[in-house]
């Protein structure tokens, strides 16, 4: 099963007889929720989606964006017209990473058929596609979560993986190597995990690396076959796009929803520094 889709495939399914179910995931790490801008344009057909609220449950001791309680997480994907046999495909405002958040969470709680539009809004602009402030009928969905479908790490999986097999940090070097720390009380990582920036995955355009680059990117970083994968993050968010980086080449990962901001809050784990695992 494919996991994106590029802005031209988008133009020609939507065009269809039974275009998919379209979600607008517009995003901001630490910014204001994104409907003010999803009023303003999206793409037509598309349902808005709130990152915070409805993707993630409050934070707290599990982190900033923990898993949204099952059942209001089943009742937001229905409000939006998500149906359990019919495809989805989401998008947000670029980055990739609260679209990769939702494709994460439906398919784990047992979705099928789930894309990310490559790119997001930006990919399908650039391509000549129009946007509008219609605001579609919804017709409520069906979609009842089954949650398992695709691997979930607590912390001590993550601390046991790191040493086990590969542990992938998705934050940006420094915050890896805990020269910054902007959003948590402490600084570094996961002792064993690898540094492995979300940004690396995409080009300048905001496109995903061909799946070649990607599983050879993923290969140095210790990815080979057999090896079991797991992703960390800042909250969950953009690690769930190394996820989706990972699917989009081949090789299956495990998701550590909690993070950094679950680990870091826990002054009995322990933390490394540094460039190297530790």
């Amino acid at each position: 099963m494919d996991a994106i889709i590029s802005a031209t495939e988008w133009a020609s399914e939507s065009a269809g007889e039974r275009p998919p179910t379209l979600l607008d995931i517009r995003y901001v790490p630490g910014g204001p929720p994104g409907r003010p801008e999803y009023r303003a344009g999206h793409l037509p057909g598309a349902v808005y989606v709130d990152m915070d609220s409805e993707l993630a449950g409050a934070p707290g001791a599990r982190g900033r964006h923990p898993l949204p309680d099952v059942a209001e997480f089943g009742a937001a994907m229905r409000r939006a017209g998500v149906r359990a046999d019919h495809p989805v495909v989401v998008y947000d405002g670029g980055l990739g990473w609260a679209a990769a958040r939702a494709w994460w969470l439906l398919r784990w709680a047992g979705h099928p058929f789930v894309r990310v539009l490559d790119g997001g809004l930006a990919a399908w602009t650039a391509a000549g596609g129009a946007l509008t402030t219609d605001e579609p009928a919804v017709t409520e969905g069906d979609f009842a979560p089954r949650p398992g479908a695709l691997p979930l790490l607590d912390a001590d999986e993550a601390a046991a993986l790191a040493r086990r097999g590969l542990l992938l940090d998705a934050r940006a070097g420094e915050r890896y190597r805990g020269e910054v720390e902007p959003l948590d009380a402490v600084a570094g990582h996961i002792p064993g995990a690898v540094s492995a920036p979300t940004a690396d995955n995409v080009g300048e355009d905001g496109r995903f690396r061909p799946a070649k680059d990607l599983a050879a990117r993923f290969g140095e970083l210790g990815a080979a076959d057999g090896t079991e994968v797991g992703v960390y993050c800042g909250s969950g968010v953009s690690a769930a796009h190394q996820v989706l980086a990972m699917a989009v080449a081949g090789i299956p990962a495990a998701l550590y929803v909690g993070s950094w901001s679950e680990w870091s809050s826990d002054p009995s784990r322990p933390v490394a520094t540094g460039a190297l695992p530790g």
